[in-house]
């Protein structure tokens, strides 16, 4: 093998060394139990507390005392999306993200929308949290320091895209400690003010009473109304870690299922258990906004203010270093599974392959930085302002609820002769689509001229690109339907009577494929058609290239890597069936180029004057397009091996 680059090196320390691909209890070191899977998920949807009620809270104007029936909706809401939600992951259980619910129960076409519209949620899972983190902090600094807050945020950025390269267990575990630091504080707080007015809920109900009348008397029923879906659609960011779970079960600890059921059942509890504390504390300490400050700020100083000793100024520190931290967390949601739905789309030829591609430390190193480069230009263009990007955010996850339990009811209506329990299932899946869909509407109208149609637009463009994206793979395959015909005269070959060859000097050729295909057939006959008679051993060399699809288990590798052996020994037994003599070389990895020149260097210390040979398509125009969709691995070993004075031939295969 190669001696390690500096660069090598460097990332090693940062990025961390490479994982054993042999460790057979690699899934289970990589995996997440319920615990570590709540702080990793389940902190996108608790962290929205920190903006959520706030945001709902300031919408209700001059009614804050209609508070309590927007704290009931909150519950409802989140315990039917929860409920419905378990239902997705038991159908679905090696991952249920809205993508694959959409496109296995619906279609392809509502797949790529599904998928699209989680992509842009994603970015700004990543933003919307970084920059409400970057309010909670700055708002124990004094005002002079607000100029600093966008810098600031975008290190926090820049340092998570470093932390998620190095793994999931390790970003997630690295936060454990702070994120049950927010829930203990923001707990006490609740507890605390509902003690302290315990003897105030009676007013509290008298109150939102008197509100209703008075807001009847001046905006009449509908106006009710809308005050209510207004207040509810600006905190709708609430519920979007809710999808973060199903989505995230191929990084969970088996059994899957059960550890999802119950990461989704912590979330929903302490989702809706802060939420509807923090609105009712509100509306008890009568807090009111204060420039440079966030409202849970204001109320846990109001908490706080006559507690002894200076106790509560160190609590309400520590309450809020803890929310900034929370949020921190919470943009791990966008870089665990905005990269994973960009994996599964790449799978299926939405966007350019290289985004299923694994790093060494099996993460979709591509998506990472791809999620978390855009996070950064959404964060500087709205200048990190949270009231702008809570308009902007949560259109998107409705649209995906929705597609979700359109697709599940339709699953359900679809299997009822099967299905005993199918009613049941149904009214849960049913019930959920009128909530999340009636949401989805609300919210669209809600936000549309407040600038939520940027998100809209956005989200077209991307599903636009990925349409083209698909246009372009699907006809390149169709180009490359012509060379499948060598495929089957091959099997021809190696199912009929062997022959026997002519002499010939005997010379060994390194033939690189990747499947017995007519990319690997086209390279083999290009070297009987370039060097006839030349060369009369041929050892053919595979790697089994291990992607997001084929990451889930230990299970799926042994495929994996049955399939690999499978298709390079039949190149081998085509070779033989001539009378040439034929061996393999293979082996299964994360990174294509580094295995291959293992393999080939093996060979070449038996063969030293082997040649090598590799196939690549050849387009009649060659564009960045084509450069960007298509991989270059062959080049990269080319350059590689001529660097060594190693002859490495390429076979063009025009398409």
């Amino acid at each position: 093998m190669r001696e390690q680059s500096v660069w090598a090196r460097l990332r090693a320390v940062v990025v961390g060394h490479p994982r054993d691909l042999g460790d057979r209890t690699l899934f289970h070191k990589v995996s997440l139990i319920a615990v570590l899977a709540w702080v990793g998920l389940g902190a996108d949807g608790l962290s929205s507390s920190c903006y959520g009620p706030e945001e709902t809270y300031k919408a209700l104007g001059q009614y804050t005392g209609l508070a309590p029936i927007i704290a009931v909706m909150c519950v409802l809401t989140i315990t039917i999306i929860c409920v419905s939600y378990r239902q997705i992951i038991e159908l679905f259980p090696s991952g249920g993200g809205g993508y694959l619910v959409a496109s296995k129960l619906l279609s392809p076409k509502a797949g790529l929308i599904s998928g699209c519209a989680l992509l842009v949620d994603y970015v700004l899972t990543i933003t919307i949290s970084i920059a409400s983190g970057a309010d909670a902090l700055f708002s124990l600094l004094p005002v002079e320091y607000q100029d600093w807050k966008v810098i600031f945020a975008s290190c926090v950025i820049g340092a998570l895209m470093l932390l998620n390269l190095r793994g999931v267990r390790e970003s997630v575990t690295l936060f454990a400690p702070v994120f049950f630091l927010f829930v203990i504080t923001h707990a006490i707080a609740i507890f605390v003010a509902f003690a302290v007015h315990l003897a105030d809920i009676g007013a509290v109900v008298e109150r939102t009473g008197q509100q209703i009348g008075e807001a009847h008397s001046s905006l009449g029923l509908l106006g009710i109304a809308a005050l209510l879906l207004r207040a509810f659609s600006v905190g709708a960011g609430t519920y979007t870690g809710i999808e973060a779970v199903s989505n995230g079960l191929p990084i969970l600890r088996d059994p899957k299922v059960q550890t999802g059921k119950l990461t989704m059942t912590l979330m929903g509890i302490s989702l809706a258990v802060t939420v509807f504390g923090l609105l009712l504390t509100y509306l008890l300490e009568n807090v009111s906004p204060v420039a440079g400050k966030t409202l849970n700020a204001v109320l846990f100083e109001s908490i706080t203010a006559n507690w002894p000793l200076g106790i509560g100024y160190w609590f309400v520190l520590v309450s809020m270093l803890s929310a900034m931290a929370l949020l921190f967390i919470a943009a791990q949601a966008g870089f665990l599974d905005g990269p994973r739905v960009l994996a599964n789309m790449a799978i299926d030829r939405w966007f350019p392959t290289r985004f299923a591609m694994l790093s060494d430390r099996f993460v979709t190193q591509n998506g990472v930085l791809l999620m978390g480069t855009a996070a950064l230009i959404a964060l500087l263009a709205t200048g990190g302002k949270v009231g702008i990007l809570v308009v902007l955010y949560s259109i998107n996850v409705f649209l995906t609820f929705s597609l979700s339990q359109l697709g599940m009811c339709n699953h359900w209506w679809s299997s009822r002769s099967t299905v005993p329990q199918w009613k049941s299932k149904l009214a849960i899946n049913g019930l959920g689509l009128l909530v999340t869909s009636f949401i989805l509407v609300t919210l669209s109208i809600e936000k549309f001229h407040e600038g939520g149609w940027v998100t809209l637009v956005v989200t077209l463009v991307v599903v636009v690109v990925a349409i083209l994206i698909r246009r372009h793979y699907d006809a390149a395959g169709v180009m490359m339907g012509q060379l499948s015909k060598l495929v089957d005269s091959a099997q021809r070959v190696i199912d009929g009577p062997a022959t026997i060859a002519p002499p010939n000097a005997g010379r060994v050729a390194i033939v690189l494929v990747n499947g017995f295909n007519g990319l690997g057939l086209n390279t083999l006959y290009g070297v009987f058609r370039m060097f006839p008679n030349t060369f009369g051993r041929f050892v053919f060399v595979q790697v089994g290239t291990i992607d997001a699809g084929s990451f889930k288990g230990q299970i799926e590798l042994d495929a994996l890597r049955q399939t690999t052996k499978a298709s390079v020994e039949k190149f081998a037994q085509l070779c033989k069936s001539m009378g040439l003599e034929a061996e393999t070389q293979f082996d299964i990895g994360i990174d294509s180029v580094d295995a291959i020149d293992g393999l080939c260097r093996r060979a070449l210390a038996t063969y030293p004057d082997a040649v090598i040979f590799g196939g690549q398509l050849a387009f009649q125009q060659e564009t960045v397009i084509t450069r960007l969709l298509h991989n270059s691995i062959v080049f990269a070993l080319q350059r590689l091996f001529c660097r060594d004075g190693i002859p490495f031939v390429i076979v063009p295969a025009r398409v």
